[in-house]
């Protein structure tokens, strides 16, 4: 049997790009959708017929009827905010039991995760990278310091009994000691996971294995990213970044799939830029061009609300983006956004010193003696909102799409035009390359079993 083709979905600039949508739009074509890395603080916002749908943990995929959702190891799971998206989208009539697997693997989440990173996150003298405080970083530090508890841990009563009343111990001396924190009750919090695991042990199995056979049985799979490329651990604005591999190499990573599995890799990137949080951004704009763009582009998080930062698109940052994620086709989301604007200026290159250079800089000081170098493009001053074709958009549209992808050096597969699934533009070629990445019919319940 043929083995089935894989792509990895992941964000091109800071995140909140739109992989949800696109993930979505694409998941029609691909019999299991993959999450590979991040927490519930990566929020997917997707709209079908009007309704609005925000994902934390559950990969976009579980939208679409015959689609096969995956968490995979390299997610940590926090069971709580996973059983209550779980239960919001059982009550909007969305079919996830039997059709959702969570990776025995993934490390778990829990409330002293949360004590330590609210504590150190505002503790006097520390430099706030503007977490979300849902205990994503401390429960990476857990997993990184062989301390962690994993999903398969959860199920077995008795260890989790002995793990919580440990970490407790241990958690309440240090949050105590360095920021007089209330401790936590160890007996309330067995009690509070011992029946969450109890909930999550129907979707718990060896997603690895069940990936794996999924390939070798010709099913084709996406991999879907949270955050973005520059929130990477290893690659992004560190140390403002998250605690995971965001890049296309976590999809390796997280979900146990070899690298030679990656058929393609598909990023996604705003036609401008945005940030939330803490860090470097070069192109942010701090005027009224900036308000109007965050009004219209609701740029406010999914998940906590908080209002992104706005900016010019920065094409150096695209570039290396696609050098470490080894783009092959480049997805370009809220074009209709700058519809209103009188010009659209896009930053081409850094000037640092007063010599011009392409390279990102690896030290966060860097980043400060950064000078941007404009090239400021025709605004097409028309609406674009819900154009499904190419050739109908503004021909001003049309030049500044070609200018990205010469500029980026990846060819656009694809444009959205607007937050629904039907307001989105294709490229023949791209479409084609999908076409042969077609479903083969569905997930066979040998694939999935437990």
């Amino acid at each position: 049997m043929k083995k089935g083709k894989t792509a990895v979905v992941v964000g091109a600039q800071w995140g909140d790009e739109g992989k949800g949508k696109i993930v979505d739009v694409l998941s029609e074509r691909f019999s299991v959708v993959a999450r590979y890395a991040g927490g519930h603080n990566a929020g997917h916002t997707v709209i079908i017929n009007g309704k609005r749908f925000v994902l934390q943990l559950v990969p976009c995929g579980v939208l679409r009827e015959g689609c096969r959702s995956v968490i995979g190891n390299g997610v940590v799971l926090d069971p709580i905010a996973f059983l209550k998206e779980v239960s919001a989208l059982r009550d909007a009539g969305v079919k996830v039991d039997d059709n959702l697997f969570v990776s025995n693997r993934a490390h778990v989440i829990l409330p002293y995760h949360r004590m330590i990173e609210l504590a150190s996150e505002n503790a006097p003298g520390r430099v706030k990278i503007g977490t979300t405080s849902r205990g994503i970083g401390p429960a990476y530090e857990d997993k990184a310091g062989r301390r962690g508890l994993r999903v398969i841990d959860l199920l077995d009563l008795d260890l989790l009994k002995k793990h919580v009343e440990n970490a407790c111990r241990e958690k309440n001396m240090i949050a105590h000691a360095l920021f007089n924190s209330e401790p936590l009750d160890a007996d309330k919090m067995y009690t509070e996971y011992a029946e969450a695991s109890r909930k999550l042990a129907p979707f718990v199995c060896d997603t690895a294995v069940l990936l794996n056979r999924a390939i070798a049985e010709g099913h084709s799979i996406m991999f879907e990213g949270a955050q973005g490329t520059m929130l990477d651990i290893d690659h992004g604005t560190y140390p403002f970044v998250t605690s995971s591999s965001a890049i296309s190499g976590g999809a390796v990573i997280g979900t146990g799939v070899a690298p030679t599995a990656i058929d393609s890799v598909i990023g996604v990137t705003k036609a401008y830029c945005t940030r939330v949080g803490e860090g470097p951004f070069p192109t942010e704009l701090f005027d009224s061009v900036g308000d109007h763009i965050r009004k219209r582009g609701n740029e406010f998080g999914a998940v906590t609300g908080r209002p992104r930062r706005c900016g010019w698109l920065d094409l150096p940052l695209l570039r290396y983006s696609g050098m470490i994620n080894g783009t092959s086709w480049l997805v370009v989301t809220k074009l209709d956004v700058l519809d209103e604007l009188d010009e659209i200026p896009v930053c081409v290159g850094y000037k640092v010193n007063g010599r011009h250079t392409d390279e990102i800089p690896a030290e966060a000081s860097g980043w400060d003696k950064i000078e941007c170098l404009y090239n400021k493009m025709p605004a097409w001053k028309s609406p674009t909102q819900g154009i499904t074709e190419l050739k109908k958009l503004p021909k001003a549209a049309r030049e500044y799409l070609a200018f990205i992808e010469k500029e980026a050096g990846a060819r656009i597969g694809m444009v959205s035009t607007g937050p629904g699934r039907e307001e989105t533009i294709f490229v023949d070629e791209f479409v084609d390359e999908l076409e042969s990445a077609a479903k083969t019919g569905p997930v066979s319940s040998r694939v999935a079993s437990k």
